[in-house]
């Protein structure tokens, strides 16, 4: 078994099979099959069912992806350490993060990266709920991560570093059932349509928690494509809650953007793993807290 079996193996996990897999890799096809087909005699188990142009995981290749995965970022790793003595020069980060963290405060946080580092690449990794987020980051997917949550921030399977707080704020139509500069109770939702997102997400507890305490509403529509929210405020299919980090993008679109009563927030932190972290993340650490130390 070699590492480069490892990443072959990965790659096929996450493009969804080997045609794919092998497009990105920059292989032939037979060529992939080849080098998988060796691991499968070194491991002395099938890693795929092969069925018809479908790869499907056996119980042993899923049991193989969290330990692969381990392995190659531990020598991405090594191989980062190396590079840090040229100053971080080149490399690549990965960080995930839900969609209104990945707005702020993650642009402000790579801004300031990019401005020390502009030779390390980011690359950010799409997670929906801060359960994706943490699994991201503790099967070795991602290094970092950033994520909200109404709970306390997590601290057995990742280690987290408080980032701040988002409170939520409705976007509205600017003719609509709200007036610029005001701020609306939660009670004066009742009645209204809403735009919501997945659950699992904090703007979608916030929403059913509303319906728990008996204020009703109408769902207009559910999507869980963060960016469809504001195009559909603004074609009047409904009103939305989401986290302030939307503030800027949605009035500069022209909707508005009202504060709800009572003030109710999210917690923002930056994860990362128990495991050694390459340079890259170590210094993302750094920038970001930093930052928000002096915020």
């Amino acid at each position: 078994m070699d590492v480069r079996q490892l990443e072959y193996f990965l790659a096929i996990v996450d493009h969804g099979g080997f045609g794919r897999a092998a497009s990105a890799l920059y292989l032939s096809q037979p060529s992939l099959s080849q080098a998988v087909q060796a691991l499968e005699r070194d491991l002395g188990s099938s890693l795929f069912h092969r069925i018809g142009r479908r790869a499907v995981l056996t119980e042993a290749g899923t049991a193989l992806i969290e330990p692969a995965r381990a392995a190659v970022r531990s020598l991405e790793t090594a191989r980062a350490r190396v590079a840090a003595v040229h100053e971080l020069r080149d490399g690549r980060l990965d960080i995930a993060a839900m969609p209104s963290q990945a707005v702020e405060p993650l642009t402000t946080m790579i801004r300031g990266f990019s401005s020390r580092h502009p030779g390390v690449s980011v690359s950010i990794r799409a997670a929906f709920t801060s359960r994706d987020v943490i699994d991201m980051v503790r099967t070795g997917a991602a290094e970092l991560g950033l994520l909200a949550t109404s709970g306390p921030l997590p601290d057995k399977e990742v280690i987290s570093h408080a980032a701040g707080e988002q409170r939520f704020v409705l976007i509205a139509p600017p003719k609509g059932p709200f007036s610029r500069g005001s701020s609306v109770r939660c009670e004066q939702l009742a009645g209204q349509r809403l735009i919501v997102g997945q659950r699992g997400t904090g703007m979608r507890a916030y929403v059913d928690g509303l319906r728990e305490r008996g204020i009703g509403f109408t769902i207009a529509a559910e999507t869980e494509h963060r960016v469809a929210i504001l195009p559909l405020v603004l074609a009047g299919v409904g009103l939305a809650v989401v986290t302030e980090s939307w503030r800027t993008m949605a009035e500069r679109a022209g909707a508005l953007v009202l504060d709800i009563e009572p003030k109710s927030t999210l917690r923002i932190a930056l994860i990362g793993r128990r495991a050694e972290r390459s340079p890259a993340a170590d210094a993302f650490l750094t920038c970001a807290l930093a930052a928000i130390a002096s915020s």
